[in-house]
């Protein structure tokens, strides 16, 4: 039997470690392969100068963290000149990330050394002053009171900074990661004008083991609801592995409130950007942090108005964001030899365009079904106020030119005046470079780069021309304009689901045959989740060549308003789809039915470089699994602590037989994971809320059954796995064990004088000095030593245990209720009296079993206690050892398991298999009526496992705080079970 039980082990145990690996290459391989990294370094030459005046008659906590002030070396004075503003870094974050953003801002306003640029020249700009606060590179993350901490500091540093200025100043608050959280809890403040956050998890903890993250949660929510300070969210896509994207997002529920300002972008999306970016590189990446820089500067110029929340409404949404509200476009006056028309079905392409003039394309009425979309190309121009960096001097406006009425019997003639035609896409796209990857490592895209996209819709019924006009200096600046109607019709395939591509491939013909400039596709029954990855590789005619095509296929995928992905479509080269539309715990963040699923426009225009004709899509398991990866540890460690409860309830039901860790996890694997796994795939197909189990709402279908079946087999398997490091742990210990803890004979399972007072002792200490989370560790290691003073199983069976042994104290056996026509009764009776017998340590082999199994249990909640672990060891290097550590003093949290540490440490077994007829022991005159109520007042402490499983599968991946409540909460029930059991019997 063990030796089957060794191999099953195993072997799962061997299986989970190489899917592990798996998962972690597979999550490894998302930046690379669906969301390419392309970032320019930044440089600069920094200095810190500290802020030695905010000391401890402003906050305690002076003595704990530090203000700084950055200056860029050579470039501007050390003294404050300008408008402040603060930059708080994230979980284990420095000041020093300041020095990117900071250096950019000074080397745009200054176009050498204490010189004024001319762009700032004369319009009242100030530089910024960027301060820093430095939290010694705490955990935050992990941790509610260290983040209470750093928000009590910061509030503290922002009167202190603002102390240095004139009266009624305002300061711009930057917030990196967890920095981000401490920003928007300083709100609602008089003193913020902006909040600009970066990578920042602004709807569910990166890390939920506090339950009083969640509560600093709760306030930011509602602050985001309601506080009118302009929030700005800039996110890192896939790119960002620390820091799920979607938790980025600021809810549209939050946005629609009158006049408040809240905005979401994705760097993939934005303008000049086009890249996803990772967690560190966001803060230096050239890309981001120059336009992040820029919006510092021109929020700076605000100036007390009437329209001041506007004006910085409309700075945000000029530097950060994908497009920008149109600017008052003017009428176009028509005259002779000032315009040119085109012939009907002719595109307009003109190159190096020089001089004005306006350019007119007649519209072909009744070609299309309802409105007709003019697609217009500028590059190295702006249209509208939309347009590169830097750009060239050529602008391009459009215009529609209608009939005048006209007497009748007259000829027709052209219209004198034409008005701005509205756009309904007016956005600056990526041109990518032909056979070149996109985007560039190391360097991404320039800020001169791009291609204005302008569509606009006509009406049907309309009839005319469109113009385009042209407004170009004299010299050749290399840009090109390309303009013309677009009649294909949107591809939609309804009949493509998801489980067409779990089983398959699915093939897209396009319509090329209909001329036009951008192609778009739409399957509606294609979910928008964070744990899909499409792959989708595009076929092309044979002769099609794009080398030199003016503007080669690009790709964009639309899953949000504020999610946009580019790819540059090429033969060889399949594009990873992917978008954080819905996630795990987290509502769906779809802004429109009718655009539900996946939808595609391709934009080309080249001779030679013909448009795709087929899309070829498939789902692309690797990058699924590395997505999978990346959003359910949390899950897959409550899903542990669920098996092992599993797990400990089969091995102490009542009238099981006892048996070793081992044999528990073989009977397991072999009879309840099976059953375990089909209830796990039925739950996921349940419509529950997003918070609950898998966190889905039971909208992947048969992938989230899948989903299911593979992580309670994977954690299983982590358990397994766990148990055999353990046995590898306690082998060379087992030496060491023996003589730290000598055999000792039996207590009396009530308690001792000696242990109340040590009790006592170790409460008073965690309550004044240390957390409990220590505690808990000191336990574990307890524990593990209590294991390795037994014998493993097998190994000393020299002795068996009998109910009365010489060298034992006989302790008297608990009364067991029995029915008179039943012997069963007394046999289980004798049973759990026997397994009951204070044996010496060492000799009962149920005792070495029962403390393997509390040892398993409690190694699963050992990762739950570990990162305040990790908090307060950082504090202490950090902050110095006198430091106070505010919270986790609660000596509840970790008192039962100190009881039953020394319980069991003392020689006790827990008799988790005796069955009480409670009702009988309070109510002793309705002793006669035993048979017929003994069906309901049959119980056992061992169904509190059951208890503390059901809160580990549903509700330990959103709210993983309560696995080890529920955990502790049992703990006590075994304990005063045992205890109450005892005396009144």
């Amino acid at each position: 039997m063990v030796r089957t039980t060794m191999s099953v082990s195993v072997v799962l145990s061997i299986l989970t470690l190489v899917t592990v690996y798996a998962v972690y290459l597979a999550g490894s391989d998302i930046p690379r392969l669906a969301s390419p990294q392309g970032c320019r370094m930044s440089w600069m030459s920094p200095s810190y100068l500290l802020q030695s005046g905010f000391n401890t008659s402003w906050t305690p906590l002076a003595n704990r963290y530090t203000l700084w002030l950055y200056r860029e070396v050579g470039w501007e004075p050390n003294q404050p000149v300008g408008v402040p503003a603060l930059f708080i870094p994230g979980s284990a974050g420095s000041s020093h990330q300041v020095r990117s953003i900071a250096s950019s801002a000074a080397r745009q306003y200054f176009s050498s050394p204490f010189v004024i640029s001319n762009e700032f020249n004369g319009r009242r700009i100030k530089p910024v002053d960027f301060y820093a606060v430095d939290f010694n590179e705490d955990f935050s993350a992990f941790h509610g009171p260290t983040l209470d901490s750093q928000i009590a500091y910061t509030t503290a540093a922002i009167r202190y900074v603002l102390s240095r200025y004139p009266p009624d100043t305002q300061i711009i608050v930057m917030g990196h990661s967890m920095g981000g959280v401490v920003g928007a809890a300083l709100l609602p403040s008089s003193n913020i004008s902006t909040l600009i956050t970066m990578s920042t998890p602004h709807t569910l903890p990166p890390v939920r083991f506090d339950s009083r993250i969640e509560e600093i949660y709760a306030r930011n929510g509602r602050i985001l609801l309601e506080d009118e300070t302009p929030i700005l969210s800039l996110c890192g896509g896939a790119t960002d592995t620390l820091v799920s994207s979607e938790s980025c997002v600021i809810p549209e529920s939050h946005q629609s409130s009158s006049g408040l300002y809240r905005r979401t972008v994705f760097t993939s999306a934005l303008q000049g950007t086009w890249t996803g970016v990772g967690h560190r590189e966001m803060v230096w990446c050239h890309q981001v942090r120059w336009r992040v820089a820029r919006a510092a500067l021109e929020l700076g110029g605000v100036v007390s108005a009437h329209d001041e929340a506007a004006a910085r409404e409309r700075i945000l949404d000029r530097w950060l964001r994908d497009g920008l509200p149109v600017l008052d476009e003017e009428s176009v006056e028509l005259r002779n030899g000032t315009y040119e028309t085109l012939s009907e079905g002719m595109q307009l392409v003109l190159k190096n365009p020089r001089g004005k003039r306006t350019y007119l394309l007649p519209m072909v009425p009744g070609t299309t079904k309802g409105p007709s979309t003019f697609v217009l190309y500028v590059s190295g121009g702006a249209v509208s106020g939309i347009a590169p960096h830097h750009a060239p001097d050529l602008r391009v406006s459009v215009q529609l030119c209608v009939l005048p009425t006209r007497a009748e019997g007259a000829s027709p003639s052209l219209p004198t005046t034409c008005a701005p035609l509205p756009p309904t896409m007016l956005k600056l796209l990526p041109s990518p470079l032909p056979g070149r990857p996109f985007p560039l490592p190391n360097e991404g895209s320039d800020e001169s780069e791009g291609v204005v996209l302008f569509e606009g819709e006509i009406p049907s019924d309309v009839q005319g021309w469109i113009g385009v006009s042209i407004i170009a200096g004299e010299k050749e600046g290399g840009g090109w304009v390309v303009g013309g109607f677009n009649r294909r019709e949107i591809v939609k395939r309804d009949a493509v689901g998801l489980s067409d591509l779990i089983l398959g491939t699915a093939y897209i013909p396009l319509t090329t045959a209909v001329e036009g400039l951008r192609t778009r596709v739409h399957i509606p029954r294609l979910p928008l989740n964070v744990l899909l990855v499409y792959r989708l590789l595009p076929r092309f005619p044979d002769s099609s060549s794009c080398a030199d095509a003016i503007f080669p296929p690009l790709l964009m995928h639309v899953s949000h308003p504020s999610e946009v992905h580019y790819y540059s479509l090429r033969q060889d080269k399949p594009a990873l789809l992917h978008s954080h539309t819905t996630a795990p715990y987290l509502p769906s963040l779809e802004f429109n039915s009718g655009h539900h699923g996946l939808n595609l426009t391709i934009y080309s225009y080249g001779y030679g470089c013909a448009d795709p004709v087929e899309l070829v899509l498939t789902l692309d398991w690797w990058g699924t699994l590395g997505r999978l990866g990346t959003r359910y540890p949390t899950t897959l460690l409550s899903f542990c602590v669920g098996i092992v409860s599993v797990v400990l309830f089969q091995a102490w039901r009542p009238g099981a037989q006892p048996q070793c860790v081992s044999q528990s996890l073989e009977t397991f694997i072999r009879r309840v994971m099976p059953q375990l796994m089909a209830a796990a795939a039925l739950f996921a197909l349940l419509p529950l809320s997003y918070e609950w189990y898998l966190g889905l709402s039971g909208e992947l279908g048969l992938l989230a059954c899948f989903l299911a079946v593979f992580l309670v087999g994977l954690a299983s398997g982590l358990v397994c796995l766990s148990w055999w490091v353990l046995r590898l742990l306690m082998w060379p210990l087992e030496f060491v064990g023996m003589r730290v803890a000598p055999s000792r004979r039996p207590e009396d399972s009530g308690l001792r004088r000696s242990t109340v007072f040590s009790m006592m002792f170790v409460s008073l200490f965690i309550f004044l000095f240390v957390p409990w989370q220590v505690a808990f560790l000191g336990c574990w290691i307890i524990q593990l030593l209590n294991c390795t003073g037994h014998p493993q199983d097998g190994r000393d069976k020299s002795r068996t245990p009998t109910a009365v042994d010489a060298s034992t104290e006989a302790i008297p056996l608990r009364s067991q209720l029995e029915d008179e026509g039943s012997k069963q009764s007394t046999q289980d009776g004798v049973a759990a009296a026997l397994s009951t017998v204070n044996t010496s340590r060492g000799t009962h082999p149920y005792a070495l079993h029962q403390n393997e199994h509390i040892l398993l249990f409690l190694t699963w909640l050992l990762p739950l206690t570990a990162p305040v672990l990790a908090v307060w060891v950082r504090t202490l290097m950090t902050a110095g050892y006198t430091t106070p550590f505010n919270g986790d003093h609660n000596v509840l949290k970790v008192l039962p398991v100190l009881w039953l540490v020394d319980y069991v440490g003392r020689g006790h077994v827990l008799d988790t298999r005796y069955v009480l007829y409670f009702f009988f022991l309070f109510f002793p005159p309705y002793s006669d009526r035993g048979p017929s109520l003994r069906h309901w007042g049959r119980m056992s402490p061992s169904w509190g496992f059951v208890t503390v499983g059901l809160v580990s599968f549903l509700m330990g991946g959103r709210w993983v705080y309560l696995v080890y409540d529920a955990a502790n909460a049992q703990v006590a029930f075994l304990l005063f079970w045992d205890t109450a059991t005892w005396y009144l019997t």
